[in-house]
């Protein structure tokens, strides 16, 4: 197996160095996108004592001309903490804190998308619009070879491996369940995970979570889970369409729902607003993906449960719709719908900003 080099060190000399006391200061990790939309960044800093509040986190800085978000004659850029977490790899009392971008000019980044996300969020806060998003991602060694199948070949056609159990059928369990674990002691809103269609391909959900905080548990998930594959020496990556050919791609699909969505008779609220998605079918593809549509291009064909990426639809328990009705849900009359174009490597709060825009905010 192709796996990263820095794995192999002596994971026990490192435990020793880890359980030294820390004299009453706290590491503080601070997080952040880059200039790419999709990769995550990080420095820790010392604090004093535990931060309580999200208003004990002082604001830092960094080098943007290296994160592909600043000139060099120009560099310095502003992270503005916005939500802690635990931290899961040195334990308490030490956090985890995600971060907003802003330019020397104190206005967001380009790739900053939680600012214009927050602001939608309080504007339809009175409707409590919640989310639940599944977030695909397929292990690959550090060849780029998806991680445990043939060096030379592929393996078996797909059907056995989609909550598959045993050696035949699922490569990696031990990073997924590291990772569920590491997720709840951060507390991070994990709320499942399994095994997905394509081998070595995996899915965890996050929610439901109200407004902004879809997108902060969201990303603090994916910097957890690109941690914990440092450690096993693998890559997870969120490419929505990692093989060519006849298998599955990786998606994050989108559960929304609005109070009145909720409540006894919300199945009329639920197909008002998929009538107005619809209406904006092409804008939401275009801010489902980092590159305008294009990802996602490789993986809504129409196979492998997706429907096509010019076409709108929706349906019950229907797989190949752009929007699918649970069935629960249409026996209810109530509950919440899935959006199944996001792909996997969307940015969650351009996700969750355009489907508030239109659903609820009535923007066309």
């Amino acid at each position: 197996m192709s796996v990263a080099v820095s794995s192999k060190l002596n994971k026990t000399v490192r435990e020793q160095y880890l359980k030294l006391p820390q004299e009453g200061k706290v590491q503080v990790t601070y997080v952040w996108i880059d200039g790419t939309g999709e990769g995550l960044r990080c420095k820790t800093k010392t604090l004093d004592s535990e931060p309580r509040t999200i208003k004990d986190i002082p604001e830092w800085n960094f080098d943007g001309s290296s994160t592909y978000q600043a000139e060099g004659s120009n560099s310095d850029m502003f992270l503005i903490p916005v939500r802690i977490f635990r931290d899961p790899f040195i334990l308490d009392p030490n956090k985890l804190v995600l971060c907003e971008v802003l330019k020397y000019n104190r206005t967001p980044a380009e790739t900053n998308l939680r600012h214009t996300c927050n602001e939608v969020m309080q504007n339809a806060k009175d409707t409590h619009p919640w989310f639940g998003l599944e977030q695909e991602y397929t292990l690959l060694g550090i060849n780029g070879h998806p991680y445990g199948w043939p060096q030379n070949g592929f393996p078996g056609p797909q059907g056995p491996y989609y909550c598959g159990v045993g050696s035949d059928k699922v490569n990696g369990r031990d990073i997924v369940e590291a990772h569920y674990k590491a997720c709840l002691y951060a507390g991070v809103k994990i709320s499942g995970t399994n095994a997905e269609v394509m081998p070595s391909q995996w899915e965890y959900q996050v929610g439901p979570c109200e407004g902004i905080e879809m997108g902060d548990h969201l990303w603090i998930s994916r910097y957890i889970l690109h941690r914990i594959c440092e450690d096993f020496g693998v890559v997870a990556t969120f490419d929505p369409k990692p093989m060519t050919g006849n298998w599955n791609g990786a998606g994050c699909h989108a559960n929304f729902s609005t109070e009145a969505m909720r409540k006894k008779g919300g199945l009329q609220h639920i197909e008002e607003a998929i009538e107005k998605l619809g209406k904006r079918h092409a804008h939401h593809i275009h801010v489902y993906d980092p590159k305008g549509g294009l990802d996602n291009s490789r993986r809504l064909t129409g196979q492998h449960e997706t429907s096509n990426i010019n076409d709108f639809s929706a349906g019950v328990a229907n797989r190949g719709a752009s929007i699918r009705i649970p069935r629960q849900v249409g026996q209810d009359q109530c509950g919440y719908f899935e959006d199944r174009r996001p792909a996997a490597n969307c940015d969650p709060y351009a996700v969750t900003e355009a489907l508030v825009r239109t659903c609820v905010l009535n923007e066309n």
